[in-house]
């Protein structure tokens, strides 16, 4: 009967306990470095979901390296914590798995990090530590080569950006502290939109809590920048990096005037101070104010629209007091921004700012 219970290999004595196959040794050795922990996960994800989503984007940025087939091997959830456990096929695998940190699933960004057990060293041994640097991150939404650089506790989030920051002009007010290693704003992976929030990580991380403290809580618009540690709170700069700091501070005044809602070159130019609501609730009058604006606008490039907005009876009808043009290009509005910012019509100072397109294109004119 104990023979038949427990099958023994050949000259092996009876009574000597069942030998785990190789294949069962290997993965359990190789566990920590195959599996990556999945946080932030919203509350409809349960494995079959993590596990699908998971495989699929790993086949399209091209991570899969063990072959054929699903790269995700099982999937463990800790519902209330909203966290997942993915184990890949291979320890390769997993390093490319963590090029995915910052990835949309399910309409959130969700955090890809090593686990708390895994081991820096062993893994050395056992397979590649990083993403292969050739995955085509931009297939599932993410920025290439980013997300590599940005593992480790001196990640810094920053949140509360202007949606209308474009990604040039987030990298260079981050880049007065100095070079970033990487850099990732995020975007809804179906418009292409920033979301408002971004991950990078210097190359010189000593200046990691010097850029926290003097960008967390600058105003920029009608937001309030929230800049710290991605995995802790915020650290205040040592005594020997006061005057680092101040210089910083006063590079990051500079890079906000240069970054308010009218500095972002638009193809729209929002003129004030120009005419008052009084004067155009005439129609001839209108339309003479009308022909001026146009002609004026005429002389700095290709001029598609001029919108005065006038006063409504007994409503407040935004936007009046404001002359809007919309050119055919930037060049145009750039260089009639230039020529009209103030000048003086009927003894009043011009001031000429760029307008959002968006906000013009839907008749939103109380910007």
């Amino acid at each position: 009967m104990f023979p038949a219970m427990f099958p023994l290999a050949t000259g092996q004595p009876f009574g000597a306990l069942p030998v785990m196959p190789v294949q069962a040794m290997t993965q359990q050795a190789t566990r920590h470095a195959r599996r990556v922990y999945v946080g932030g996960l919203p509350p409809t994800a349960n494995e079959q979901s993590v596990a699908t989503f998971f495989s699929q984007v790993m086949a399209a940025i091209g991570g899969n390296t063990a072959g054929p087939g699903d790269a995700v091997v099982n999937v463990y959830i800790n519902h209330e914590k909203k966290f997942a456990f993915v184990e890949m096929r291979s320890v390769e695998e997993a390093s490319n798995a963590m090029a995915l940190d910052g990835i949309i699933f399910e309409g959130a960004p969700v955090k890809v990090r090593r686990p708390s057990d895994y081991n820096p060293s062993l893994a050395a041994t056992l397979g590649p530590s990083q993403p292969n640097p050739n995955l085509n991150l931009a297939a599932v939404g993410l920025t290439p080569g980013s997300a590599g650089g940005l593992e480790g506790p001196d990640r810094i989030f920053v949140g509360g950006l202007p949606y209308y920051f474009t990604e040039a002009q987030v990298r260079e007010l981050l880049e007065s502290f100095g070079p970033l290693r990487g850099f990732d704003l995020v975007k809804d992976r179906e418009t292409g939109n920033s979301k408002g929030y971004a991950f990078c990580v210097y190359q010189d991380l000593s200046v990691t809590d010097i850029a926290c403290a003097a960008l967390n809580g600058i105003k920029m618009g009608d937001k309030t920048l929230t800049v710290r540690r991605a995995n802790q709170g915020t650290n205040q700069p040592k005594p020997e990096q006061e005057s680092v700091l101040l210089h910083a501070q006063q590079q990051i005044a500079l890079q906000k005037l240069m970054l308010q809602p009218g500095a972002v070159s638009t193809k729209v130019l929002c003129l004030t101070q120009v005419v008052s609501p009084e004067e155009l609730i005439n129609d001839e009058d209108y339309e003479d104010i009308m022909e001026d604006m146009r002609g004026e606008g005429e002389k700095f490039g290709t001029l598609v629209n001029v919108v005065i907005p006038r006063p409504r009876p007994n409503d407040a009808a935004p936007g009046v007091g404001k002359v809007f043009l919309e050119y055919a290009d930037i060049d145009s509005a750039t260089k009639a921004r230039a020529g009209l910012n103030g000048r003086k019509f009927g003894g009043n100072q011009v001031v000429a700012v760029f307008y959002p397109e968006n906000k013009f294109a839907q008749g939103e004119y109380d910007d």
